[in-house]
């Protein structure tokens, strides 16, 4: 047994059963035909060990498990500790290999289908407000424009600068946004099409600020080139970076986003290129905007995914009531 983990002690006795070898035929079967990594059925092994264990315990098996069983052992879960999140991939276990013994008729049924866990409650994004995220532009501007900085200290400033200006402006995924190839970008283009999850693509406007702030990065790298060696204005991406071929890193980008952040003021645990992503759509949301556009610019497949923001639309409803209805306190003071 994988041996009293979270307090529960291994049973005394256990029936006779086939748990040991079913487990080890489909986790067999994970590896070979779905080419599970060697920590995905680690992991399996574990939960499936211990549903075993606890299954023993009751006199039963995973073999014979009714769903009053493993409701049982959600239960034992809850009672343990265990968090929604780890309840449910204990579970996500169970019903893999039951849809695995279904499959190789080694089971006529699905003890798990009718069991339902408890589900990890989606936290609210972090939020910046708008006067954070302005301090945090003006930083890059000053960084960018500083007279003393020249060179690569120039460019990587207004690279930056560039970097959060457009980060902003689209609310694209960091992943989009370092990858950018420069031929998205035509000299008074309002537009960037970019190529989101699942190879889809969607145009996202951008605004003069920032398209200002990518002519300054574009001089700066043009100043860049050395006597015989390419410059990184004539990489393909729209960030290269610049002490190597590629584009720049999401993890560089994020490392330079809270030194940015400590520099503004700003505790540089609540600054990341997610959530300046999120600032983007909330702000928008806050001031106005419809949730599916909000959806179209964000690249979301389902509105539900944009759901998270709701809460701020409830804030705006509410602030629309109290603002505006005749029988509000505040509006008629």
């Amino acid at each position: 047994m994988t041996g009293g983990e979270k307090g529960r002690p291994s049973p005394a006795a256990r029936p006779a059963s086939r748990d040991g070898v079913d487990i080890e035929t489909f986790i067999e079967m994970m590896a070979v035909e779905r080419g599970a990594a060697e920590n995905t059925l680690s992991a399996y092994r574990r939960d499936l060990d211990d549903s075993s264990d606890f299954l023993g315990s009751r006199g039963t098996s995973l073999a014979a498990a009714s769903s009053d069983d493993i409701r049982a052992f959600v239960s034992d879960l809850a009672a343990r500790g265990f968090a929604a999140s780890s309840q449910s991939r204990r579970m996500s276990s169970l019903r893999q290999f039951y849809k695995f013994l279904y499959a190789e008729g080694m089971r006529g049924d699905d003890p798990t289908g009718p069991i339902e866990t408890a589900r990890k409650a989606r936290p609210l994004p972090k939020i910046m407000s708008e006067d954070e995220v302005d301090r945090l532009i003006d930083a890059a501007a000053a960084s960018a424009a500083d007279p003393d900085v020249t060179g690569a200290a120039l460019a990587r400033a207004r690279r930056l600068h560039a970097l959060v200006e457009l980060l902003y402006a689209t609310g694209l995924r960091v992943s989009e946004l370092v990858s950018l190839p420069r031929s998205v970008l035509r000299p008074k283009n309002r537009l960037v099409i970019v190529r989101g999850k699942g190879d889809k693509e969607r145009m996202v406007p951008i605004g003069e600020r920032a398209r200002d702030a990518l002519a300054g990065f574009a001089e700066a790298l043009a100043a860049l080139k050395a006597p015989g060696m390419p410059s990184p204005a004539e990489q393909p991406w729209l960030f290269p970076a610049l002490s190597e071929s590629g584009h720049l890193t999401r993890q560089a980008f994020a490392r330079d986003l809270k030194a940015l952040a400590a520099r503004a003021g700003i505790p540089a645990a609540r600054v990341s290129p997610h959530v300046l992503r999120h600032a983007f759509a909330s702000h928008l949301l806050q001031n106005g905007a419809d949730l599916r556009a909000v959806q179209e610019l964000l690249g979301h497949a389902d509105i539900s995914t944009t759901q998270i923001y709701t809460h701020v639309l409830e804030e705006r409803l509410i602030r629309l009531v109290t603002d505006h209805h005749p029988l509000s306190e505040t509006s008629r003071d």
